[in-house]
């Protein structure tokens, strides 16, 4: 009888980099419970169940019908869908864009992000990266062989001056920062102030600025997210990724752009060339009426999560959590109260998940600075969200009773 082979698969250095990812295992459990039944409410992943606009699915079956859109597509975007993109920009910012210099489409802004990084940044380059933060603006760095430094997010002054620290210490100097505002999972927002100050450091420190816009039209009581494009010399240092994930629910179609600095978008198409071929063609025409003569649907969009957003506050509120109502995104920032708190955020999440059946993103997946906080997200309808905190209030008595915490 013949041997097993000896042979052991051997990855490249950079997986040891890559811790489990938390939200892979959380959605796995989410995953199980349902196979078996359960009825999980999903308050983990920002991830839309309301539709994309009608004039949006519409145009993408009437395109998808037509055989030549089934081609390859133009890989860095259509020109028509790019200038729809600069057009926007200018009626929301008041910022002129080339479409053929300065816009490349991404299929989704995570994507795009992931391949800018690998254009920009090598082994050894210093990267950094507020904290917490999305999974992607870290290991997206950490993949391309860059050494991530973490700077803790604080008050505007305390946050810049920090940034400012690090610039003119840290050896080899920075390279790159990662920016993303309004805050995925913190909610913390971006303002002209603090966009003005990071342009006049890029600029005397020589690094380049790459901002995550992900959430820059859902934005509630009245606030209206600015662009790091709208400050003056932004475009010398820098690029924007926006994304048609969460405005228009689209997350699942994948579509997004990078706008800015013509030689970061030039680097980015280059690269991409060796690693897709663009978006299916009736995904980006679909975007196109989307930018076109969805405004409203977008409003729209916002007033849910905002209405959404309240009555998760109001709840969390009378259940004693302490939690600041977000004024933008898709996400609230909840820091997990006593005596759970001990548990940490990630157990405390798994046990909401066994006993409770509601999926929640421990703060730990954002790094070691959102530990003892949990990420809510605003996906679910008003009444599947008072429900969830139902089950959770319920579940949280059984565990003090149980555990005498």
């Amino acid at each position: 009888m013949a041997s097993e082979p000896n042979n052991t698969i051997q990855f490249a250095g950079r997986m040891a980099q890559l811790p489990p990812y938390l939200f892979g295992m959380i959605n796995q459990m989410k995953m199980e419970k349902r196979w078996q039944g359960d009825d999980v409410i999903d308050l983990g992943m920002g991830n839309p169940v309301d539709p994309a606009p009608a004039p949006v699915i519409e145009k993408l079956v009437e395109v998808a019908n037509d055989p030549k859109t089934h081609r390859y597509p133009v890989a860095y975007g259509m020109r028509n869908l790019r200038i729809e993109i600069a057009k926007s920009y200018k009626k929301d910012y008041g910022v002129e864009l080339d479409p053929d210099a300065e816009i490349i489409c991404t299929i989704g802004s995570k994507e795009g992000i992931s391949h800018l990084c690998l254009a920009l940044i090598g082994p050894g380059d210093t990267v950094l990266v507020p904290a917490p933060a999305f999974p992607v603006h870290i290991y997206a760095a950490i993949i391309a062989g860059g050494s991530v430094l973490r700077i803790p997010l604080a008050e505007e002054p305390v946050f810049l001056e920090r940034l400012e620290t690090m610039c003119a210490n840290v050896y080899p100097r920075p390279k790159v920062l990662i920016l993303n505002y309004p805050h995925n999972p913190t909610a913390v927002l971006g303002t002209r102030s603090l966009y003005e100050r990071v342009v006049y450091l890029a600029k005397k420190y020589n690094f380049m600025v790459i901002h995550d816009f992900a959430y820059n039209k859902i934005t509630f009581d009245g606030y209206v997210a600015p662009s790091f494009l709208e400050v003056p010399g932004a475009r010398d240092v820098g690029v924007e990724f926006g994304s048609f994930s969460k405005s228009y629910n689209m997350a699942g179609w994948r579509l997004g752009y990078c706008v800015g600095n013509k030689q970061m978008v030039t680097g980015l198409r280059q690269i991409k060339g060796y690693y897709d071929y663009g978006i299916f063609s009736a995904i980006q025409i679909a975007g196109i009426v989307a930018l076109r003569h969805c405004d409203e649907d977008v409003l729209h969009q916002a007033q849910i999560y905002q209405n959404r957003r309240d009555v998760l506050c109001e709840v969390l509120e009378r259940m004693d959590w302490p939690i600041e109502r977000p004024k933008a995104g898709m996400f609230a920032w909840a820091k997990i109260p006593p005596p759970f708190d001990k548990l940490g955020s990630m157990e405390f999440s798994i046990e909401m998940m066994k006993r409770a059946n509601v999926a929640l993103a421990p703060g730990i997946g954002f790094g070691e600075e959102g530990e003892g906080y949990l990420r809510i997200a605003l996906v679910e309808n008003e009444h599947r969200i008072r429900q969830a905190l139902r089950q959770m209030k319920k579940a949280m008595r059984e565990m003090e009773q149980e555990r005498d915490l």
